[in-house]
């Protein structure tokens, strides 16, 4: 292929669906499709994929110069508990920090509260005699000859896998690196992650939650990129395979199996990227993105095209919206909230008589009852065919065949008839609850994030985002919408946009005025290594760049802010601009800084990661011209639930400058999008279609 545009894949594996996409050069994208995801085996779906958009574009893997691959197979795992068997080992005398966690209830006043589920019951605790102090001295050396009955309690509970994590080992991990040679030599078919590489970071909950979560899912992705690997590499790919990372970066295959607990989320952070790139394109400063997919509804903050990042999230909560009701991961991560809102969402009547919709899913197997493959519980898919907002003819790329009867009996018997609703009204019913949620969702991330939503623009994508995106932004306060190029496989675009990265957190307790400069530049000079190495697998001698960052806080302050450093090593000079900084952002945050309090220093933070072309500002209008369509169909008003007329459109006879007014359906191979009544939607520039919402429109 000497003198081609090269060409890369992104294969994006979700609960419902696989998204496969092939783009050519930097980001013409050639080939396309959704395929059902593959539960019992994820890599035979992914390769159905890939092979469907090559054959479209007329090439074999082996023109292939990428592939990057995001799954949430991490995620169901923690969520579904379908990971190893798992044990812990902590310094004696630490036995049960699981079990006192934060030591408070997430919800005080709630008597049938549900704990979190830590994955490790009380019994696959164990724990090894040895002690280190917080500055990283041996104050008693490991006692190795506790390791042989450790080893029997191992067997005697059937462990599949171990998460080590000892006091302190973020500041000498040297207990932690022995304890798993000496486990490894008497057990080398355990899997042994351990809190000094997983999550180097002080506060013992937290890193040991973390690094459990690490070894529970372990064995599984080891197995499946194994599997997903082998059967590429046979069909004859030569390029390297790099995994999406929940941080918004990618990852080589060897560090994704070291660290599955990276790969969570990763198919969303690609959705978020996807965002943030067009958000750059289009000169938006205030964004909120929608990615609905099959199973779940994501949304992001995005400022100045910058998603916004966490150290911290919360997998499988017990109370969707209360904070300390899941486990907690400490891993660099894109920030957004999640809820169990798709298309292939579950509706039903609860024994109170009320409607409700998820969060449990169809999911590809069986699906919604509309896709004749043994579901029969009504979903959000089987109420958008009944209400006529997806035309069964090109579900999929008519690959899926659909049934509209099967859709209307399951809303009319289990929706309808308890609720003593028509079979339409039932459908109406259950796409404002579903809406509602993710708008909901919303309103509940901005106002934790102390942000306002009526300034934003909604960019939405996913198989369903387009569709739904006009009630959320209704309910949420928002007034334009943008639904860019290929927005079914949003996700899955996203990944091509990513830089090779990795991010190393340690935590080094130091006094801002006081500390000791050499030893700080020496733990930079450290991690800037590991991480840069890592990158390198992935990456070659790409130009990177690094960025260096502190979290600081007042003394006795029990959380940090995140303040960037010079790319410098530290001096004296740089400590006065460190503080006017914290200060800075402290008041930004709380008001106003507090005046003669002691500075402190609990983490350091690199992040290594390859430069990506800046993306081209396209600020063009072009002319705007009124579209006559002469199809239209029948669908039920979003606003008020009446039949009406919509025109229907083929999104790929749109060109720039294109307007149409609602109601109509755009529709593409991959998903459709609806425009309301009360919205207009014009083609910009660059593909994108911005939905506008008319002053004098309804409410929903």
């Amino acid at each position: 292929m000497t003198g081609s545009p090269r060409l890369r894949l992104a294969i994006d594996i979700g609960g419902t669906f696989t998204d496969t996409v092939l783009v050519s050069g930097e980001d013409r994208i050639v080939g396309a499709t959704k395929t059902l995801t593959t539960h019992g085996n994820p890599a035979e779906g992914a390769m159905q994929g890939a092979q469907h958009v090559l054959a479209q574009a007329g090439h074999d893997l082996g023109d292939l110069s990428g592939f990057i691959h995001g799954t949430t197979l991490a995620t169901n795992a923690l969520i579904e508990k379908r990971g190893a068997r798992v044990a812990t080992i902590t310094t004696e005398g630490f036995r049960d920090i699981l079990e006192i966690a934060y030591e408070r209830r997430y919800a005080q006043y709630d008597l049938s509260l549900e704990k979190p589920d830590f994955l490790v019951p009380r019994d696959r605790a164990f724990t090894i005699p040895e002690r280190m102090a917080v500055d990283g001295k041996v104050l008693r050396p490991i006692d190795e000859t506790a390791v042989d009955p450790l080893v029997k309690k191992l067997e005697a509970s059937g462990v599949e896998a171990v998460a080590i994590c000892l006091l302190h080992s973020y500041a000498n991990p040297s207990h932690e690196h022995r304890l798993r040679a000496l486990l490894r030599a008497k057990r080398p078919d355990l899997t042994i992650s351990i809190s000094s590489d997983v999550s180097p970071e002080a506060r013992e909950f937290d890193r040991l939650s973390t690094t459990v979560a690490n070894a529970y899912i372990q064995p599984l992705m080891a197995s499946y990129l194994d599997r997903l690997q082998a059967l590429f590499k046979a069909q004859g790919l030569q390029c390297p395979i790099l995994m999406m990372t929940a941080g918004g970066g990618m990852c080589t295959l060897e560090t994704a199996r070291r660290f599955p607990i990276r790969l969570v989320e990763s198919g969303p952070a690609g959705g978020a990227v996807l965002a943030a790139h067009i958000a750059a394109q289009a000169g938006l400063d205030q964004v909120l993105s929608l990615d609905v997919g099959g199973t779940t509804a994501k949304l992001c903050l995005i400022d100045k095209a910058q998603p916004q990042s966490a150290r911290q999230f919360e997998i499988g909560r017990a109370a969707r919206f209360i904070k300390g009701s899941g486990m907690p991961v400490r891993i660099p991560v894109i920030e957004m909230i999640e809820i169990g809102a798709g298309g292939g969402s579950i509706a039903a009547v609860d024994r109170l008589g009320r409607l409700t919709v998820g969060p449990k899913s169809a999911g590809s197997e069986p699906g919604p009852a509309a896709f004749g493959r043994g579901g029969i519980a009504p979903t959000v898919t089987d109420a958008d065919i009944e209400l006529g907002f997806l035309r069964p003819e090109g579900f999929a790329e008519g690959r899926i065949a659909i049934d509209p009867a099967a859709a209307r009996a399951a809303l009319a018997d289990q929706i309808g008839a308890p609720l003593d609703l028509k079979v339409t009204e039932a459908a109406d019913g259950v796409s404002r609850i579903v809406q509602e949620s993710m708008a909901s969702a919303a309103r509940m991330h901005a106002v934790e994030s102390g942000k306002d939503l009526s300034s934003r623009i909604l960019i939405a994508f996913g198989g369903n985002g387009p569709l739904h995106a006009g009630r959320v932004a209704r309910s949420a306060g928002v007034t334009r919408i943008l639904i860019p190029p290929n927005p079914g496989v949003g996700s899955a675009v996203g990944f091509l946009f990513a830089p090779v990265s990795f991010e190393i957190v340690r935590s080094r307790y130091a006094h801002l005025e006081s500390m000791d400069l050499s030893q700080i530049n020496k733990l930079f000079d450290e991690m800037m290594a590991e991480a840069g190495a890592v990158v390198a697998q992935g990456a070659g001698e790409a130009m990177r760049t690094t960025q260096r960052s502190a979290f600081m806080r007042y003394g006795g302050q029990g959380h940090e802010i995140e303040i960037a450093l010079p790319d410098h090593a530290l001096t004296d000079t740089d400590l006065p601009d460190l503080i006017s900084a914290f200060e800075g952002e402290y008041s930004r945050q709380f008001s106003r800084p507090v005046p003669g309090m002691t500075i402190e220093i609990l983490n350091w933070s690199v992040r290594v990661f390859t430069d990506r072309p800046a993306a081209k500002v396209i600020r063009k209008i072009p002319m705007l011209r009124d579209y006559s369509c002469e199809e239209t169909t029948w669908i039920t008003s979003d606003l008020d639930g009446t039949p009406q007329r919509a025109a229907h459109v083929a999104r790929a006879d749109l060109r720039p400058g294109d307007l149409l007014h609602g109601p109509a359906l755009i529709t593409e191979p991959q998903t459709t999008t609806l425009v309301s009544s009360d919205f207009t939607a014009q083609v910009d520039a660059m593909g994108n279609l911005v939905l506008t919402r008319r002053p004098t429109g309804g409410v929903a």
